[in-house]
Order: C-alpha cells, then sequence, then structure tokens
C-alpha cells in the first residue's frame, strides 16, 4: 500500500497513477521536470494512456522505479499536465479507496472517480489537421472520389476537426482508416486537445454599496428609481445579485449604471452556490422529549463519541420508535465536540425528507449528495463539505466517500436495505464501507433499522456491534395491525385475474371515508417472472437448487439463474394439475390503472421509476401526498421505507408472498424486512 503521510524525500521523478478503467492496476509515468516540485499525492493529472489523454489519479510518488516494473526507463510515458495545485483527494479517501478496491476486487481508479463529483474530470480528444503538403498535393486529387479523399477536401476547407467529427460525417471505421493513411503520406497531422472538465464554478454578476468616500461630488440619488435600488441594497447587508436588484426594486438596468459610474455602486462578479435546498419548504421544528428507552440509547451513543475511539452500534428499533430524533440529537453532540457527522440512506427517496429536516435543525451545515442533483449542484455541494463549510452530510452510497474532515459520527438508516449494494462497476457495499470508514477515522457508526440484516445481527452477537434496542413506538402507539388474505379462496370465486381481494377493496372505501390515506404496494423487485399456480400457490422450482425457475418469454423456457437448469414451461402444475398457472409480473402502471376505475373519485399517484425519473418529480409527489392533495400512493419498495405520513392508516401490499417465490437466496429474509417496514408506514399518527 503506497504511504499517504507526508514524508521529506528527494524530488520525486515517477509518478504511480490509478486511471478510472476496469482495470485492477496502477500505471507509473515520468514527471516533467516542471511538474516534480508541484505534484501532490492525492491531485489529478492529464496522462496518455493509449491514442487518448485521461485524467488519472497519483496515489504514490517515486524518486527511482521500483525493480518489480519490467519495462524499459527510456519507455515509460511522461505525465502531460498536472490538473490541480492541492489535491482534491485527501489521504483518508486514498486509504478508503483503495481498501474498497483490494476488497471487492474493484478497479481503484473507478472507485476514486465514484468519490468525486461527477463532470470534474478533464478529457482530451483527437484533432486532425491538413499540413501544408496535404494543402499542396490536395490538387492532384481533384478526379478522384475516395473517402480518404473527400477527408482531405473536408480538411482543407475546415482547417481542422476533431475524431468524433469525423466520424460523424464520413463514419467510425472509413475515417479512422481514412486518417491513418493520410498521417503515413503526410497529408494530415494530429494532436490532442485538452478538454475542460464539464462543470465549473457558477459566477453571476452582483453589485454592493459603496463607502462614501469613493462617491462622485455629485453622487446623490436624484430620482425615485436610484433611491429605490439604494433602499434595497441596505435592507440587504448592502449586496446582492444583478437581477435580484432589478426584479426587488422594480428598475432597469440603467439606473443601477448610472450609481455605479458614480461611485455609489460596484459592479463585480461573484460566486454563486448552487443549493438544491433553495426552493425547499424546511419542516417545522418542535422539541420532543425523549421516551425512557430513547435516552439509554442516546446515552449510551454519546458515551462512546467521549471517548473518540471508533465503536459500531446496531440500533433495532421498530417502526415508529424515535430513530429519527436519535440521530439528530447524536449529531448535535459531535457538532458540540467539532466533529461532523455522516448520514446515509438507501434510496434517493429518502433524501427530501431527512435533508429538509436536517437543514431545518442545522442550516447551512448540511450538504446533499446523491446522483439526482444537477450536476453543478452536486460540484458544490461536495466543494463545500472539502472546504469545512458543511460539517453534516447525507446522501445515498456514494456519499460514504465523502470529503469531511474531522468525522466523528456515521449513521447507516435502513442498514439492512439491499440498495447500499453497487451492482454495477465500480463494485462496493455502501454499508460495509461505511464501517470501515468509522474505523480508519476513529469514529462511532450506528446501523439503524427495524428488520436488521443477519449478518448484523450475527456481529452483534459476536461482539463486533453493540447492540442497542427500541422496542416500543413512541408514544406507546400500537403496531398497525396486520390481517393476510388467502388469494387462492379469492381466485375460485372471482376468477384468477382479480388483482384485489374484497378485504382490501371494503379498507379502502371505509379509510377514504374517514378522510385518512393510503398507500398500495406491489411487491416486486427487479424483472424476474416466475409461474405460480394459483389454485394451490407453489411456485416452479429448480430441482437442483430449490430456487423459483424465471420465464425467459423470448425462449418460451424456465430457466435456473444459478445452474442453468432449462426446461419447457408446462401447461399445468407440477404439484396439483390444475391449468390455473399465473405468470407473476404485473406493474405498478396497470395496478394504478385497476384502481383509478375502480375508485374514480380518488386523487391515485404512482411512485415507481417511470414517475420519478425526471429531477424533483418525487419530492412533489410525496409532498403532495403528505398535504393532504393525493388520497392513495401505488408503488414499489421505495414507498416501503423511511417515509413517515400521520394522516396513512391503511397500507395493502399486492402478491405478498411473491418475493418468496424469486430466484433469490435471500428471498424469504428480504420479503420478511419489506412487509415489516411497509407495515410501519401506518400508524404513525394519532390515528390507527
Amino acid at each position: 500500500m503506497p504511504n499517504f503521510a507526508v514524508q521529506d524525500y528527494p524530488t520525486p521523478e515517477f509518478v504511480e497513477v490509478a486511471l478510472p478503467l476496469p482495470l485492477r492496476q496502477t500505471f507509473t509515468y515520468r514527471l516533467p521536470f516542471g511538474l516534480r516540485d508541484s505534484v501532490k499525492i492525492g491531485a489529478r493529472l492529464l496522462v496518455p494512456f493509449g491514442k487518448r489523454q485521461i485524467t488519472g489519479y497519483a496515489v504514490a510518488l517515486h524518486v527511482k522505479l521500483s525493480e518489480e516494473i519490467e519495462i524499459e526507463e527510456a519507455a515509460i510515458k511522461e505525465a502531460a499536465e498536472l490538473l490541480d495545485e492541492e489535491p482534491l483527494i485527501t489521504a483518508e479517501i486514498l486509504k478508503l479507496t483503495q481498501w474498497t478496491a483490494d476488497y471487492y476486487a474493484s478497479s481503484w481508479g473507478e472507485v476514486l472517480k465514484a468519490a468525486l463529483p461527477a463532470g470534474i474530470n478533464a478529457a482530451s480528444e483527437q484533432i486532425i489537421s491538413i499540413t501544408a503538403k496535404g494543402r499542396d498535393e490536395i490538387i492532384k486529387f481533384s478526379s478522384v472520389n475516395t473517402i480518404k479523399t473527400q477527408v482531405l477536401r473536408y480538411l482543407a476547407t475546415n482547417d481542422e476537426k476533431s475524431a468524433r467529427e469525423l466520424a460523424n460525417s464520413f463514419g467510425t471505421t472509413q475515417s479512422q482508416r481514412a486518417v491513418r493513411e493520410l498521417v503515413k503520406s503526410g497529408l494530415v497531422g494530429t494532436f490532442q486537445r485538452t478538454l475542460t472538465s464539464q462543470v465549473k464554478p457558477k459566477r453571476r454578476k452582483a453589485v454592493r454599496l459603496l463607502s462614501p468616500e469613493n462617491h462622485d461630488k455629485n453622487s446623490q440619488p436624484t430620482t425615485e428609481s436610484q433611491h429605490k435600488i439604494i433602499e434595497t441594497l441596505l435592507h440587504s447587508d448592502g449586496e446582492m445579485l444583478f437581477t435580484e436588484l432589478i426584479e426587488k426594486s422594480d428598475v432597469g438596468a440603467s439606473s443601477i449604471n448610472t450609481l455605479a459610474k458614480r461611485g455609489v455602486l460596484e459592479i463585480f462578479v461573484r460566486e454563486v452556490l448552487r443549493d438544491p435546498l433553495s426552493d425547499a419548504r424546511l419542516p417545522k421544528i418542535t422539541d420532543l422529549t425523549l421516551t425512557d428507552e430513547q435516552t439509554k440509547v442516546l446515552a449510551e451513543i454519546e458515551n462512546a463519541l467521549d471517548q473518540a475511539k471508533y465503536k459500531a452500534f446496531l440500533l433495532h428499533g421498530v417502526t415508529g420508535s424515535g430513530k429519527t430524533e436519535l440521530y439528530i440529537r447524536a449529531m448535535k453532540n459531535a457538532l458540540d465536540k467539532n466533529k461532523s457527522s455522516l448520514m446515509l440512506v438507501p434510496e434517493i427517496a429518502l433524501t427530501p425528507v431527512f435533508s429538509r429536516l436536517l437543514r431545518a435543525v442545522f442550516g447551512d451545515e448540511v450538504a446533499i449528495l446523491h446522483s439526482n442533483l444537477s450536476t453543478g449542484e452536486r460540484f458544490d455541494e461536495w466543494r463545500r463539505i472539502r472546504k469545512g463549510d458543511a460539517r453534516i452530510v447525507i446522501g445515498t452510497r456514494s456519499a460514504v466517500f465523502a470529503p469531511l474532515q474531522n468525522i466523528g459520527l456515521i449513521i447507516v438508516d435502513e442498514e439492512h436495505d439491499g440498495s447500499y449494494r453497487q451492482h454495477e462497476s465500480p463494485y462496493y457495499h455502501g454499508r460495509d464501507v461505511a464501517i470501515v470508514r468509522a474505523n480508519y477515522a476513529g469514529a462511532v457508526a450506528v446501523l439503524g433499522s427495524a428488520t436488521p440484516a443477519l449478518e448484523s445481527f450475527h456481529n452483534s452477537r459476536i461482539g463486533k456491534y453493540e447492540y442497542v434496542r427500541l422496542a416500543n413506538r413512541v408514544g406507546n402507539r400500537p403496531l398497525a395491525q396486520a390481517e393476510i388474505v388467502d388469494m387462492r379462496d379469492v381466485f375460485k370465486a372471482f376468477g384468477k385475474d382479480v388483482s384485489f381481494s374484497p378485504a382490501l377493496v371494503q379498507a379502502i372505501e371505509e379509510t377514504h371515508a374517514r378522510g385518512e390515506q393510503s398507500i398500495i404496494l406491489l411487491n416486486r423487485r427487479g424483472f424476474s417472472q416466475f409461474v405460480l399456480c394459483r389454485s394451490c400457490g407453489e411456485a416452479i422450482r429448480c430441482n437442483n437448487c430449490d430456487i423459483t425457475l424465471t420465464f425467459h418469454k423470448r425462449e418460451g423456457k424456465l430457466v435456473c439463474h444459478y445452474c442453468n437448469h432449462r426446461e419447457k414451461t408446462p401447461r399445468s402444475c407440477p404439484n396439483c394439475k390444475s391449468r390455473y398457472l399465473f405468470f407473476v409480473g404485473e406493474g405498478t402502471e396497470q395496478i394504478e390503472d385497476v384502481l383509478k376505475r375502480k375508485f374514480s373519485n380518488l386523487r391515485i399517484a404512482r411512485v415507481d421509476r417511470d414517475t420519478t425519473s425526471k429531477r424533483k418529480e418525487l419530492e412533489k409527489i410525496l409532498e403532495k401526498f403528505s398535504d393532504g392533495e393525493i388520497d392513495m400512493l401505488v408503488g414499489t419498495q421505495m414507498l416501503a421505507k423511511g417515509h413517515d405520513f400521520p394522516n396513512v392508516t391503511l397500507v395493502g401490499v399486492i402478491s405478498v408472498d411473491a418475493g418468496l417465490a424469486l430466484p433469490d437466496f435471500r428471498s424469504a429474509e428480504r420479503t420478511f424486512q419489506l412487509l415489516t417496514q411497509v407495515a410501519g408506514r401506518a400508524g404513525r399518527g394519532s390515528l390507527q
């Protein structure tokens, strides 16, 4: 492992670079003389790789080549450009990302890229230009009309073009072949042009009042508009954005410019931070009294914070037991000790709720990190964290790499949730990386859930985590009653295409007649389809693995995704011989349509990836539901966790047992977690 500590050693000649490519190795480059005193570990460099230049991350510096490197020293390529005077990546994050890459067999460079805000990396593109020889000899090809001559004439007209532009005009393969031949003939030349990063600080024109000694002799405001401008500025601490001043004072730009010429005002350009919560409606904060259980658990967490050593807690609290209030108080305690806090949530759907709550409590100390922010918002939030302006961070799994300094507390809410696992490169589990980060930083980790993962239970039993419990809801409110309906009886009575039992239909009618709200959840993960018998309730399973077989429509076969066993799709149930076979896989859109036809008087909204793909669309839906503008939400498991809607008294789950039949060895555990969590959305207020 490279030594990340600052050392006093001779000027380095070589730099070890991790590249954001799916390669589990680092690369060594020679440092140009002009960079040897400037490059620091954690900085970004533009380096050649193949025929292109890409951004890499300096992870080690060497005075001489390691004996393990088998390449000739003269063959080592030279780094092209230093992108950072000061390192973007801290020693702590370098160490954490290297552990992540090693443990999960991922690329270190890809993990480092995931730790930085999107759009920050520079790149390069190949530029092709015609040479003097090419211009001289182009006349020879006037009667020839090949792709090569077309490219040459195109470059003669346009001077230079990127390889991408030539590919768009002549086709990728043909343009590449033509350029190679033209380069060999000396008719065109190529070079790499560095592209700037996609995201930059946002700068806007602003106005500020100047002190009287800067004013001209005739600087006194003479018009009503000028008086309005000065009065507006005085009410805003003497400074505001140019456009904001025009809007608030209801004047034209010429009046502002006139006062600037007289020395009354100064017009300048300033950076404007893009705040994802700038238009958010913050909740009212009430001073809550902790229950005895909460007081006891909080005392244990605060005692661990006092010790300033690594310790992990598994907080097992039933839904509605007040885990969020404990999180907030623990963060306050960490801030009092000048320590920063990180809170991870499994879904982007939960960040609006928690981020607004934390902003209402902690103000501008709170920053948000998740992929649904705009590129500019994420860049600005990351920089606020890096500078220490925000000491509380909330976000999804990638926020585990947030550049917080002096971290004292890491909270992983709904720690059991599978969304913490990254399913594409770079692979990692956000919860487990959070535990390692807490260990490295000597911080306290709190894993909270009403349904902890089995591995977390195991870790608490063997002493890795300290187990703490909140067994009761706040205010001694009872947990929601659950009723199971055997749909086999419903299918026999009404046919196999019935989606809702009479009991659920009646419960919906009664709930909304009382002016209360409901949530309908379809228990379906992913796109797996399996065959379920609606007479006996059995799913068709693999004889080798006891895992449900997945239906492949194109092949018309059932396939085991564990051992690859394949068989024809039967026409009748192998268990009871019934012909009532059902291909599980109906979607939320279909359920929403059925509900709207059956309950035309209700305002129904659907929450899934299709309806929440646009930025802030999910926030709008949840806000309307919270305000009572929507009567019923229909959705998938993203509705099952973390939300607090006091007026919800009914939660219906369709195809409860479908999750048990999914081809996944954790299907039983996850079904239990999902049903317990979704039942916890009901009865959280004074209503039952």
